[in-house]
């Protein structure tokens, strides 16, 4: 489970409930003893339900019942209900109901691509990359995890990745290419990927085969015409490598690219999801 600080939690509450839920309080309903329920009017992923239920024991609510995350909902299914004071009710109403709505929306259209990716390859894995909202990773994380996905890389601090903007500062690829023993000698615990076309993959694979080179190479914007073949020419070379397909990969196309053979695809597909349509009823206790 991905840690969330209770700060975070508090913070939630705090961005659209600042002091008071100034309606119950004008109406005087705040203590009267209530029930809610979320549902959802679309087939869907769950996710988001570890968060909301930690915002429903803040504001003092006590979950019933609770699907579970990576849960699939039928459309018209209530998935989650908690009793409270219809003041608390209130006040976890919408801020879980965005949580869940947002974030099922991201693991369903997750596990989309999860499902197309191995019902063509089962050793090809969906991963999301850091091409997301600034400020909700977090829930992001959680909502990738739940489809089924897991996260390309977690920051600038997690992984070795060599883009051609590092190469232009580095010297060009002619000079990494050069100085890789050496640059690898510093990835002590880490392991080495580069970005690459299909000419630099071919350059790198060879490197790597006959001696100390990248451990994986991400192959971006290859078309899947010719990705398939590209793949089979670096296997042949080096067997060893990682390889990862990126650039424009989305649930239509996650099926073609995994039959390629790659390990992996990198994609931001599932930060532009829609929404679910979600709701809530509530009623007296």
């Amino acid at each position: 489970m991905l840690r969330i600080s209770d700060a975070r939690i508090d913070g939630f509450i705090a961005e659209d409930v600042p002091y008071i839920d100034l309606t119950s309080e004008i109406l005087g309903i705040g203590d009267q003893p209530g029930e809610m329920e979320y549902f959802t009017r679309e087939d869907c992923v769950l996710a988001g339900t570890d968060v909301v239920r930690r915002i429903m024991e803040k504001l003092g609510c006590d979950a019933v019942t609770a699907a579970s995350d990576g849960q699939r909902i039928e459309a018209g299914k209530a998935f989650f209900t908690v009793r409270g004071r219809a003041g608390d009710l209130h006040a976890a109403w919408k801020v879980c109901l965005n949580v869940f709505d947002h974030l099922s929306a991201v693991a369903t259209k997750t596990r989309a691509m999860v499902d197309a990716a191995h019902a063509a390859n089962p050793r090809c894995e969906v991963l999301t990359t850091r091409k997301s909202m600034p400020g909700a990773k977090d829930l992001l994380t959680c909502a990738v995890m739940a489809g089924g996905a897991f996260p390309h890389r977690l920051g600038l601090s997690e992984t070795v990745l060599v883009f051609e903007h590092h190469l232009t500062f580095f010297g060009g690829f002619e000079r990494f290419v050069d100085e890789l023993p050496a640059i690898k000698a510093k990835c002590i615990e880490k392991k080495l990927f580069v970005e690459a076309d299909a000419e630099r993959a071919i350059t790198l694979a060879r490197v790597s085969a006959n001696s100390i080179g990248v451990d994986g190479i991400q192959l971006d914007k290859v078309p899947v015409a010719e990705l398939q073949e590209l793949v089979s020419r670096l296997r042949a070379i080096d067997p060893r490598l990682t390889l990862i397909a990126a650039g424009g990969i989305n649930p239509q196309n996650a099926g073609a690219y995994a039959a390629c053979g790659v390990d992996g695809l990198a994609t931001t597909a599932p930060f532009t999801a829609k929404p679910i349509d979600m709701s809530v009823r509530m009623r007296r206790a």
